[in-house]
């Protein structure tokens, strides 16, 4: 059976490998970024690829689909660009709005107008919608200027026919050595769909991992199982790669000071926390860094923690700038989640598109001086399952855009469980 789908911000294409690892095959990719179009194209030669605006090509797609295939899409995967998607300030945009002030509203959270405009002229058997937690708080203006929850506008233009209702879950509870916590939204007109629905059942499968084993689930997939066998690195000049292993398997360098910082971090605390290193002295109960909320109710790092030892005086090994006439050195701003080391036997944080800087929140190895390598990453994100190339014509693509090909995908094997999920259901 031909089961076809249809993948808008695609991105470079690692959320369609959960759907070809289930037989499903994308037919067409939409992506606004040239070089994420590539990538795509390259891992999905077979796929007609639309690269620029949904808004200005949501009607190619519409007429592609229906003079080359017949019948409906068996899916339509929609993971629109969540930067836009945030509660931060909802409540005053609301009250702004209903005293008649026109609130600033961030236009890429109106990209599921022309997706949902393509689903509904192509009426695809399934939706699988992914984006961050926030999107069930989010609002847009419609085609009428009103103002709308993102979530009932889906619900709205989709109509009755389409059943399901939105989840939000943790990628670990799936079997991702990760915690990634998502919105899954998981629509059908299938009647099975609707009797699985009507009986009690749900269109997402249930969890396969849990904090503990159980009955039903196993304990998460740890750092330690993922990437505790690896080959160890240090982000040094001519320690920071190891040759004849996975080429991806390498770490950006870090400077002599910060070096200093992270070789003195525990596992699962932050640098700036850091106690005395001075052999005379090695004083432990130097005041720790922290942040609390101000008058306004805004989260913010304490300025009176101190970058010398309360003791003996000595430079302690905390995150510092310095000043570039006089020399003086203060603590850095920023919060304990900073140069912090993640622990092994918990699955990782949220790997972003910072994954690989040091200063970005919980991202230093457990016990080396370094952050995340880029196979890593791959590992940690269930890429490193599948196969997927890096490669474009021959070359191997940039450290960023796979840094960030990594840190905006969906893992593969969240949608490949949910497709395994929905083909049975189908059945």
């Amino acid at each position: 059976m031909t089961r076809n789908a249809i993948s808008l911000f695609s991105s470079s294409g690692v959320g369609d490998l959960g759907l070809k690892a289930n037989g499903i095959e994308t037919v067409i990719g939409c992506e606004l970024l040239e070089e994420r179009m590539g990538l795509f194209h390259s891992n999905y030669p077979k796929a007609k690829c639309f690269q620029g605006d949904i808004w200005t090509l949501k009607n190619e797609i519409i007429d592609h689909y229906k003079e080359n295939y017949a019948g409906e899409p068996f899916l339509i995967l929609a993971t629109p660009p969540c930067q836009g998607m945030s509660s931060n300030g909802m409540g005053k945009m609301l009250s702004d709005y209903r005293k008649g002030i026109r609130p600033k509203m961030d236009e890429r959270n109106r990209l599921m107008i022309p997706a949902l405009d393509i689903i509904n002229a192509l009426r695809p058997e399934w939706v699988i919608i992914e984006n961050v937690a926030n999107m069930a708080n989010t609002f847009i203006e419609d085609e009428n200027g009103e103002l709308v929850n993102l979530i009932a506008y889906i619900k709205q233009k989709l109509g009755s026919d389409y059943c399901g209702e939105p989840a939000v879950i943790d990628a670990a509870d799936y079997g991702v050595p990760q915690h990634r916590k998502r919105l899954i939204f998981v629509l059908s007109r299938n009647a099975n769909a609707k009797k699985t629905l009507q009986n009690g059942g749900r269109l997402i499968p249930h969890f396969t991992h849990s904090d503990e084993d159980t009955l039903f689930t196993r304990r998460w997939v740890t750092l330690r199982e993922a990437i505790g066998g690896l080959p160890a690195l240090r982000a040094e000049k001519g320690k920071n790669s190891v040759a004849g292993y996975d080429g991806l398997h390498r770490v950006p360098l870090l400077d002599e000071k910060k070096l200093f910082w992270v070789d003195n971090t525990k596992e699962g605390d932050s640098a700036f926390n850091n106690q005395c290193v001075n052999p005379q002295c090695g004083y432990q109960k130097n005041r720790i860094h922290g942040a609390s909320q101000n008058t306004d109710g805004i989260n913010q790092a304490h300025t009176d923690t101190p970058l010398y030892c309360e003791k003996c005086g000595a430079l302690l090994p905390r995150p510092w700038v310095e000043d570039a006439k006089t020399g003086e050195k203060r603590l850095m701003k920023g919060f304990v989640s900073a140069y912090r080391r993640m622990k092994w036997d918990e699955p990782a944080s949220t790997l972003t598109q910072n994954f690989q800087y040091a200063c970005s929140d919980k991202k230093l190895h457990p016990s080396q001086s370094r952050v995340l390598s880029l196979y890593e990453g791959l590992v940690l994100q269930s890429i490193a399952d599948y196969d997927y190339s890096f490669c474009v014509d021959g070359k191997m693509c940039s450290d960023g855009l796979i840094r960030d090909t990594i840190g905006e995908s969906v893992p593969p094997r969240v949608i490949d469980l949910i497709c395994a999920h929905i083909i049975k259901i189908s059945s």
